[in-house]
């Protein structure tokens, strides 16, 4: 009995230890176990996402600010952006001046602009023939001072209005594909460029003028020839040159006003199957004559047979001077 009873109180002494030990290590481990899921949970947000507001000049924003540029930078301007260019004009004390001849500035026209380059060449030029100097893409002086800039009815600034208005219309991204009918010299068209990837800007223009200006002085000059949009010179609305792929929006600015309808019924008719159904937009500037003078009913029914949709009419007000632009936008309804 002494030996059972001594057994049993050695057996006794060397299990409490580990039963203390063991319970130790099932607490440690629980703890970390439990540390691990609360600091992961902590990094779950539970936000909501964030709204944005609608389309429209930088008074007219409401809401969030716009998020439909690359990397969720925003394309148009806010209310509050607005603000601050304001405040610092303010806080500097600056106010509009005559333009005259002061220290470091001399005033020129483009006209005295151009006749300096033809006479004098800049300060610093060099000489012989132009196949032999460092100048890779030697720009006429033209170009050079822009007189192109005044080639429209509204000022040069009032492209980036119309890049604002459709690109936020349909939410534009940089993978998408546009199509300008009537580029000219790149005045809206640069904008769509230096936003989009590399070829994904395509443009049906006819003037060789417009055309020069474009390759020749704004590309260079903006620093967009990477970019390798395809501008391609053609007229009565033939668009075999850029292939079969499909656009997310085709917008003619001030141009179709100035074509025949039936050349207009023939452009929209070639562009239908071009256009990205349901989601991809068409934007036409000023009327749509072409389609009023048929009257509602026909027109409709016209539009239908080509698989189009009217939507609606929008005005965008400009950022920089008194002015609107109106706009009437339409869809492909059919696949």
């Amino acid at each position: 009995m002494a030996l059972s009873s001594s057994t049993a109180t050695k057996g006794v002494v060397v299990t409490v230890p580990v039963l203390v030990l063991s319970a130790s290590a099932t607490a440690i481990f629980l703890f970390f176990l439990l540390f691990s899921l609360s600091s992961s949970s902590s990094s779950i947000c539970f936000c909501s996402a964030p709204t944005t507001g609608g389309t429209g000049g930088a008074a007219g924003t409401t809401g969030g600010p716009e998020v439909s540029g690359r990397f969720g930078e925003r394309i148009s301007p806010t209310a509050e952006d607005v603000k601050w260019v304001k405040d610092q004009i303010e806080a500097n004390g600056l106010h509009m001046q005559d333009n005259v001849l002061r220290k470091g500035i001399n005033p020129r026209t483009r006209a005295q602009q151009l006749e300096d380059l033809i006479q004098f060449k800049g300060i610093s030029h060099y000489g012989g023939e132009e196949s032999k100097n460092h100048t890779a893409l030697a720009c006429p002086g033209e170009l050079l001072v822009e007189e192109h800039h005044s080639n429209y009815g509204e000022p040069w600034a009032g492209g980036r209005d119309v890049f604002e208005f459709l690109a936020d219309s349909v939410r534009l991204s940089p993978d998408a594909r546009v199509l300008e009918i009537g580029c000219g010299t790149l005045r809206v068209g640069l904008h769509f460029i230096r936003y989009l990837y590399p070829g994904h800007f395509h443009c049906l223009e006819r003037d060789d003028l417009s055309l020069m200006a474009a390759f020749r002085y704004e590309l260079p000059s903006q620093g967009l020839l990477h970019k390798h949009p395809v501008i391609v010179k053609g007229e009565d609305m033939d668009f075999r040159k850029f292939g079969s792929g499909m656009y997310d929006l085709i917008y003619a600015s001030a141009v179709f006003l100035h074509m025949p309808d039936n050349l207009v019924w023939l452009g929209l008719e070639r562009l239908a199957n071009k256009l990205k159904p349901y989601e991809g937009r068409i934007f036409v500037s000023h009327n749509i004559k072409f389609c009023s003078r048929l009257g509602v009913e026909q027109c409709t029914k016209r539009l239908n047979k080509l698989g189009l949709e009217y939507i609606g009419k929008h005005t965008h007000d400009s950022l920089l001077f008194n002015h609107y632009e109106i706009w009437f936008e339409f869809k492909r309804t059919k696949a």
